[in-house]
């Protein structure tokens, strides 16, 4: 019997994770789900799932959580600016745990990636290389709800805004890449192995505002912005203006393909085309 751990599992993209590996067969009795709060939780709970508590701050919350378990997700922390001391915390917990698979939530080509989001999934990824530890590596590209999420703004506007230029993104959702997160976890091949997963079909943004369009029966048109304008619109509707520009620069990254792949790894991964834009847009809309 194998035993599967997802940590942040109160966020979006470990608790779809957690439902991924329910859907993938594996029971509920073997799948610990951990989040900070286990409140935040509970519905997970009432499938069977087994919850801890674990805080990416807390060494000790992390040795008791990760004890007696197989295999573990490390849902990548949204602490920006401080996961690397965070994710520390979990590599040393699962070391002492002595799990058989760690996979981690990195970003496209952390490698030789120049984005500013880049520098703690690099960082990550030496500490995981450090660890002595069996690591698979999933290289995640955009969220399409990065985009779908802004829907109404962009209709009331008429307009998509951004700093992207020409650049094609990768993007898929957030249950394309845990449903990858669950393929690549119950898998028995998947030691030292290196996904970078996307989107099977990139696009540009004005093509997302040409599909908004289409299927919104309204005009919506892409403005492209130097990036010090966009991170001002960005901290105009509310964002801190550190985290505006890495979004910003996020956005240059793609103008240079940084989030793009043509891997094919994530649709392999799962078994099937990854979600398309149109039905992305589709769903939003409904």
């Amino acid at each position: 019997m194998t035993t599967y751990l997802v940590t942040g599992a109160s966020g979006h993209l470990g608790r779809l994770a957690v439902q991924a590996l329910l859907e993938r067969g594996v029971a509920a009795s073997d799948v610990v789900a951990t989040a900070r709060d286990t409140a935040a939780i509970s519905d997970l709970a009432d499938l069977g799932v087994e919850t801890r508590t674990a805080d990416y701050t807390d060494p000790a919350s992390l040795e008791q959580a990760l004890a007696g378990v197989d295999r573990v997700l490390l849902v990548s922390s949204s602490a920006v600016g401080e996961r690397v001391a965070q994710h520390a915390n979990v590599i040393e917990a699962a070391k002492k745990a002595g799990v058989e698979l760690l996979a981690y939530t990195s970003i496209t080509r952390a490698d030789t990636s120049t984005l500013a989001l880049a520098d703690e999934h690099r960082a990550t990824e030496g500490l995981l290389a450090a660890s002595g530890l069996p690591v698979v590596l999933l290289r995640n590209s955009w969220y399409l709800e990065n985009y779908t999420g802004q829907v109404a703004t962009a209709l009331e506007h008429g307009a998509v805004l951004g700093a992207a230029g020409e650049g094609r993104v990768s993007a898929a959702s957030r249950a394309d890449y845990a449903a990858a997160a669950a393929a690549a976890l119950v898998a028995d091949d998947q030691a030292g192995q290196v996904h970078e997963l996307g989107g099977d079909t990139a696009f540009t943004l004005e093509e997302y505002a040409a599909a908004l369009a289409a299927a919104s029966g309204t005009e919506v048109v892409y403005r492209d912005l130097p990036a010090p304008d966009y991170t001002a619109v960005l901290v105009g509707a509310g964002l801190p203006e550190p985290y505006a520009a890495v979004l910003a620069d996020s956005d240059l990254g793609i103008a240079r393909g940084e989030l793009r792949t043509d891997s094919g790894d994530l649709s392999r991964l799962i078994g099937r085309p990854t979600t398309s834009l149109a039905d992305a847009v589709g769903a939003a809309l409904a």
